[in-house]
Parts: structure tokens; C-alpha cells; sequence
């Protein structure tokens, strides 16, 4: 169930980086920090864990891990506005943005996103046309640089491929890896992330155009104070914390306004596009 498996995650996180985050009694109600699923949540919860437990101690909030299993239950989530902070892709900023309230604060610095294809490294494929009319391997409809961005590159060359969708960045690496697809999609920060061991079977055979980051920004719920608090605290971090920066796959942060993603709202996406889930009908936290 959605809920044993965000109580799982959270505490599991914790453990991990032998940190307890308590609620001091100056402090407001628990904020649920969503992060995007693109790698496996023991993974995520041990590089962000310890980012979120400096982030409460200089905001003087309670910031909480959260994540969900894949990525389409993390956009119905998403659709509902139930976390009060939350990293996800670019398409899901200009979607949930206009559906649920979210507002963005912030996104990596020294970045612009890029998908990557890749493929066995002794496979015989040496570019994006080599795979026309193959099975490859995607995270999901709606992952923007990992699926949407090299779909539609594709589909500007005139390609036909079938897409199979895995559930997360790591499922592609792994499934290529092991021959179970000729090829599949992912970003340039995952890719890097992943064990040496299975990166050497790997290469890069195609870099998509480049566009604006991930979002971090603020629930429809969460006041403005706090937003700028957010966004303030980020900017702190940047420069005297690369230590905690470095283990979520960053550098630094830039401030961002809503207006940073009109870039990826120029693309046009269709729903159809997209398959990106706005129902809303999963739990997504701890209440």
C-alpha cells in the first residue's frame, strides 16, 4: 500500500544516515518533501535525508522525506497538491503548477537538462536513426528528459519505436545492462549516479536539446513567507554546504520563478503525448 510504503521509505532514510528528525515544539506541523522517483527510494533517501535534516535546522521547519514507488503515482500525488515541497521534472512544473497550485523557488544551478539514450557497450547501434523500429526502454511517459524529450526527437526524424516503460532511471540502466532492450532513456545526473560497475557496460550514443531543470517549489497550501524562506535557505546551502549539495548530485541553486519553465511550455505536449496522470487517487503521505 501507498502509505506502508511511504512510512517504509521515511524511516528506511533515516536509518540509513543515522538521523531522527524531531519536531521541536517551536516548530509547525510536519512538511512533506516529495522527491521525484527516478532512482530506487532506499537510494534517494540516503543522498536527501541529511540535505533535508539542515534544511529544517536553518528554516526552523520540520521537513520530512517522502518519495513513492514510480513515477505516474508520484504525478497522482503531484495532482492532488499533497506535498508541501517538492522536486519534480520540468513537464510535471508546468502541468502541476497550473492543475495543483505548486510554485516554483528554485532549481540546480550550472544545469540544463538533457536526455540521454543509451546502450549496451558492445551493441552494434551507433546512433539515434540505429534504432528505429526497435523496443527501447523509458522510465516513464511523463519523465522529461529520460522519455518525453528523446520520443520527440524521434518522432521529428520520422522514427517509429515502441516504448516500454520501466518505472525508473535505474530500471533503464540496469535493463539495458542486461540485454532485456537495445536501448533507453536517461539524464545526464542518474547516469552519472549509478554504480561504476554497471555505468562501464553502458555508452551514450544520443544528448537531446537542452531546456530549464528540475523544480523545487511549494504546495498550493504554503504560504509565501515560507516559500521565500525556502528559497533564501537554498541560496545558503549553495555556498556553505556543497558537502550536502554533492550527495544529492548537485552543485549549487539558482532562484526561480514560475516564469524559468516557459521553455518547456513552448514544446507544446499534448496529453497524449505525455499519458501523464492528473486523477489524483493514490495516498501519498503521512497524515
Amino acid at each position: 500500500m501507498p502509505y506502508i510504503k511511504t512510512l517504509r521509505i521515511l524511516f528506511a532514510g533515516l536509518l540509513l544516515t543515522g538521523i531522527i528528525q524531531h519536531a521541536s515544539p517551536a516548530r509547525s506541523s510536519p512538511l512533506y518533501f516529495g522527491i521525484v522517483p527516478q532512482q530506487a527510494a532506499s537510494k534517494l533517501a540516503q543522498s536527501w535525508v541529511p540535505f533535508m535534516a539542515e534544511l529544517s535546522k536553518q528554516t526552523g521547519l520540520d521537513i520530512r522525506f517522502a518519495t513513492m514507488k514510480d513515477i505516474p503515482t508520484f504525478e497522482r500525488c503531484l495532482a492532488k497538491g499533497a506535498y508541501d515541497i517538492a522536486y519534480m521534472n520540468p513537464y510535471h512544473y508546468t502541468v502541476f503548477s497550473e492543475k495543483s497550485g505548486y510554485r516554483a523557488f528554485a532549481h540546480q544551478s550550472e544545469k540544463k537538462l538533457k536526455g540521454l539514450i543509451v546502450v549496451k557497450k558492445d551493441a552494434p547501434y551507433e546512433n539515434l536513426q540505429d534504432l528505429n523500429n526497435l523496443d527501447l526502454a523509458f522510465p516513464s511517459p511523463a519523465a522529461f528528459g529520460a522519455s518525453l524529450l528523446p520520443r520527440a526527437e524521434m518522432k521529428k526524424r520520422g522514427m517509429t519505436i515502441t516504448p516500454n516503460y520501466v518505472k525508473s532511471h535505474d530500471s533503464v540502466y540496469k535493463s539495458v545492462a542486461a540485454g532485456l532492450f537495445p536501448a533507453g532513456g536517461g539524464v545526464k545526473r542518474t547516469f552519472a549516479n549509478i554504480p561504476e560497475e554497471l555505468q562501464t557496460q553502458l555508452r551514450v550514443i544520443y544528448t537531446t536539446s537542452d531546456y530549464t531543470p528540475h523544480a523545487f517549489a511549494v504546495g498550493p497550501h504554503m504560504d509565501e513567507e515560507k516559500r521565500l524562506r525556502l528559497q533564501t535557505t537554498f541560496q545558503h546551502l549553495s555556498q556553505t554546504r556543497p558537502d550536502l549539495l554533492a550527495q544529492i548530485g548537485m552543485k549549487g541553486f539558482v532562484s526561480a520563478e514560475n516564469s524559468a519553465w516557459d521553455d518547456v511550455r513552448a514544446l507544446g505536449l499534448s496529453q497524449e503525448e505525455t499519458e501523464i496522470i492528473q486523477d489524483g487517487s493514490v495516498k501519498c503521505r503521512l497524515d
